[in-house]
């Protein structure tokens, strides 16, 4: 059965990183990714529903108009249930806290690492098996 991830971020080769870097799964249809380059969008498209069934978001810190603290936010007041990974190229302390405060699952410094990032993704309590 598959699954769904939305990944949020405003550089438009993030979405083609996470193709490559999920080619097996997705071709094993484990995972449907899903991309959004701002919090705006992001927000629209979890208002109209994410089918297969959504089971985390990847969301940048630093975009333009709204940032991914304040989606976090926003997402954590309409469906606090939904875990939320936080990803930045700025490991400071101060987003670090922020981003736990308004209830990361996780917070990630860039550059990814796709093999751990998988593994979170594999824990996450909705994932089928």
């Amino acid at each position: 059965m598959s699954v769904s991830l939305l990944v949020v971020d405003d550089e438009p080769d993030v979405a083609e990183l996470f193709r490559q870097r999920f080619r097996r799964e997705a071709r094993q249809g484990a995972y449907v990714l899903h991309f959004c380059y701002s919090a705006e969008d992001a927000l629209a498209k979890l208002d109209d529903g994410i089918r297969p069934e959504l089971i985390g978001i990847l969301s940048d810190i630093n975009m333009p108009g709204m940032d991914g603290l304040a989606l976090l936010r926003e997402i954590k007041q309409r469906w606090p249930e939904l875990p939320v990974m936080m990803v930045t190229a700025y490991g400071d302390g101060e987003r670090r806290r922020r981003a736990g405060e308004y209830g990361a699952t996780e917070f990630l410094t860039k550059p990814v690492d796709f093999e751990m990032l998988k593994e979170r993704f594999r824990e996450l309590p909705n994932r089928a098996a």
